[in-house]
């Protein structure tokens, strides 16, 4: 009799058995990038991974992954253009030193925005490209310091003579239309182009405003939802009135619906893990620079594993630092940890 072998791995599996010992769970592995400082305001280095302990919706995780080296940016600056112009000409004289801020293995994008918002230049290495993008800004003048105009010959009432409207039915008070400051969709249109980047960088957003938040067809609810699920970070550098002491501080307990924000910068930095530094001199603002990326740049990354859900509900987030030697306990640190308040699960893979 002859007997033909079925050479190794020809044999025909059978799908039944296949199916009866294969088990399939969807998870999300979520990446935390969380900064420590100390009470002077510096970064902690040397903390390992027992020092952290990650919490979601109160339940502790279970880290499968740390690391405390740099990490390249993705960065995209957004640059308010609507400020006074005494203070858009001051933030002009320091982009050599914001260039200068990021490294070679970095990709910077610049967004500007007032009334509108626009996109000035695409995901580039610092270089000339970014240089001369920066150098057409020198030219841009920002809105007058002065009150706006309501009465007189040039005035939003029409033409008048002896003070007196030529056409009668045109009403003699006169409100100054509110001036639109669009960040929330300049900081979406950033964010939505970050989602495209290589997922090995680490995504920031810096933004360089007083922080003022009024006329965007975005809310400020869904910009956080797309920067949450796409692991951004919002950087902000407060100038002129966000950098003066206690401004705005009533208004970030006490915020009324359409009436916009004075200063949305620490909403959004509080929310995704970033910080605001305020400053209101020119050689305050460039060291800033580099405050702001080192601090981007040199975080420690902690990740664990988390079940996928078809729903997206939000998922919050909490990480707490036990420092060796501190007095204080776990729940109650003696260290600053800035880390992003929660993410949205991706949907489960198909």
């Amino acid at each position: 009799m002859k007997v033909t072998t079925v050479p190794a791995g020809g044999a025909t599996k059978s799908a039944d058995s296949e199916q009866l010992y294969k088990i399939t769970t969807n998870v999300n592995q979520v990446l935390v990038p969380v900064t420590v400082k100390d009470d002077s305001n510096r970064m902690v280095a040397g903390l390992v991974s027992t020092d952290f302990s990650v919490y979601e919706d109160g339940v502790k995780q279970k880290m499968n992954f740390f690391t405390a080296d740099p990490f390249a940016l993705s960065a995209a600056v957004v640059i308010d253009l609507g400020m006074p112009d005494v203070a858009v000409q001051k933030v002009n004289k320091t982009f050599p030193a914001l260039e200068g801020a990021f490294s070679q293995f970095d990709e910077v994008a610049l967004y500007t925005y007032s009334s509108t918002y626009s996109k000035q230049s695409d995901f580039t290495a610092v270089g000339k490209k970014l240089s001369a993008t920066l150098d057409t800004f020198k030219t841009v003048r920002g809105r007058n310091n002065g009150p706006q105009v309501t009465g007189g010959p040039l005035g939003p009432q029409g033409p008048t003579i002896n003070n007196i409207p030529v056409d009668p039915n045109t009403p003699s008070v006169i409100t100054p239309a509110k001036e639109s400051h669009v960040l929330n969709d300049a900081v979406l249109a950033a964010a939505r182009d970050l989602s495209q980047r290589d997922r090995t960088r680490r995504k920031a957003i810096f933004i360089i405003s007083d922080g003022r938040e009024y006329g965007s067809t975005a809310s400020y609810a869904d910009v956080l939802k797309v920067l949450l699920s796409n692991g951004i970070i919002v950087y902000g550098l407060g100038v002129e009135s966000a950098a003066i002491p206690l401004y705005g501080k009533i208004e970030q307990k006490i915020h009324l619906p359409r009436f916009g924000y004075s200063d949305i910068l620490p909403k959004y930095a509080n929310a995704t893990g970033g910080e605001v530094f305020n400053e209101l001199s020119r050689s305050d603002i460039e060291s800033a620079y580099a405050r702001l990326t080192g601090d981007a740049r040199n975080q420690y990354t902690l990740g664990y594993v988390a079940k996928a859900s078809p729903s997206s509900k939000y998922r919050q987030i909490e990480v707490r630092v036990d420092r060796p030697g501190c007095k204080s306990s776990d729940l109650r640190p003696c260290v600053s940890v800035y880390a992003k308040d929660g993410y949205y699960p991706l949907p489960p893979g198909r």
